[in-house]
């Protein structure tokens, strides 16, 4: 037996391209870690990381466990990211994304350019867009959030706030959204400012420019550029009937109006973003990651769909209508391509590609252009949910 412990082999590969691995026989770096697609530039990893994941990513500038051990898990990481401590499985950060100590980022997760997150923050199944902001103590899963315009002007979820995503009845259908896609890629959007000590019983809509008091528990949607005091509810006690869903059609509409916005993302990335992940090294990696993750989070919503509809007591038509039709409502989103044409909005951007980074080329962008982007997505939208919303007639959903 050797008597001198000897780094593990990865983590000596690591060290030869020129990653700060700070005290190296305290890190582990799994077996299946592919170390070509770590970069050797910039990159710091502190005592105690856990590097796991033949996916694993991890671009140039990004920092590791300056605050605690790290355990990075099959996730993918674009320029400069940060994070600071905590566990992170599966899920994608883009530049400049950070999360702080005692963070827990689950399967399912992008957090775009400058998204961040205060200590002990728990997400899954959550898309940020940038800049926003996270405060401590949260609980945040089954959620999209847009808003804001730089970092000085962002969206953001004050500390000890909780979406609450899990009902009596045992179902997940309950991602909530603040803010949309169409309107929320240009960057130009009033923040939302959800107060602390407060949460939101999926599934929500909020809309951009909303302020949530603190200690708000918000059970209902909102419009935009609203002020928001929600009162906690009298005390009382009545029988509990399990299965009930009073609201179903609501629920069902906002469960239809995530899944028309992931697919808008899709598009967007598809025919926008791609162009500016080239220019980054690795950077075709990670956008092979985010895709993934518009994916999974794509299967994660229609599989709640279904598992709810599968529990719905069939005592209306509208519930029968749901139970027999859920599948196709699956493959309305699942197999969604070519809905609407995005050339108008194309040829406004086509020379910025090569001209900025991605935050740079969006708060750039004309007022023409802007428009014509959000027309694209917004058709993008639109046309799915009522595709959806066509196999439920006795329901009666809003549209989009």
């Amino acid at each position: 037996m050797d008597p001198q412990p000897r780094a593990h082999e990865n983590v000596v590969r690591l060290i030869e391209k020129g990653v700060h691995v700070r005290a190296p026989l305290s890190v582990n770096v799994g077996d299946e870690v592919d170390v070509t697609r770590i970069s050797g530039d910039s990159v710091t990893i502190y005592p105690g990381c856990r590097i796991y994941g033949e996916r694993t990513v991890i671009s140039e500038g990004c920092t590791l466990g300056a605050e605690g051990p790290v355990t990075l898990d099959d996730c993918r990481l674009g320029p400069r990211v940060v994070l600071k401590g905590g566990y992170f499985k599966r899920s994608v950060f883009l530049e400049k994304a950070n999360m702080g100590l005692g963070a827990q980022v689950r399967e399912g997760c992008l957090l775009e350019e400058e998204a961040n997150g205060a200590h002990c923050v728990g997400l899954k199944q959550t898309i940020l867009f940038p800049f926003v902001t996270l405060g401590s103590l949260i609980n945040f899963c089954d959620c999209f959030m847009a808003g804001g315009t730089s970092r000085k002007d962002h969206s953001e979820v004050g500390s000890s706030y909780v979406h609450f995503n899990y009902t009596p009845d045992g179902d997940k259908t309950t991602a909530s959204l603040f803010g949309d896609v169409p309107r929320g890629v240009m960057l130009d959007r009033p923040p939302i400012f959800l107060g602390g000590q407060g949460g939101a019983v999926g599934p929500v809509r909020v809309g951009y420019g909303t302020v949530v008091a603190a200690g708000s528990v918000l059970r209902a949607d909102v419009g935009e550029d609203r002020l928001v005091f929600a009162s906690p509810p009298d005390s009382h006690e009545r029988q509990h009937q399990p299965l009930s869903y009073r609201n179903l059609s609501r629920v069902v509409a906002n469960n239809l109006a995530y899944l028309a916005n992931l697919v808008a993302l899709e598009h967007w990335y598809r025919e926008v973003r791609a162009p500016f992940f080239e220019r980054q090294a690795l950077g075709d990696l990670v956008y092979e990651g985010a895709l993934d993750m518009l994916a999974l989070a794509k299967t994660e919503r229609t599989k709640r769909l279904s598992a709810m509809a599968a529990k719905v007591p069939r005592s209306t038509e509208a519930a029968e209508q749901f139970a027999a039709g859920v599948d196709r409502i699956a493959t309305v989103f699942m197999e969604a391509r070519g809905i609407a044409d995005a050339s108008a909005f194309l040829r406004h951007i086509e020379g910025s590609w090569k001209a900025g980074n991605y935050l740079e080329t969006m708060q750039g962008l004309s007022p023409e252009a802007k428009a014509a982007g959000v027309q694209w997505l917004e058709e993008i939208v639109a046309r799915l949910t009522q595709e959806a919303a066509d196999i439920l007639p006795a329901m009666d959903l809003p549209p989009a």
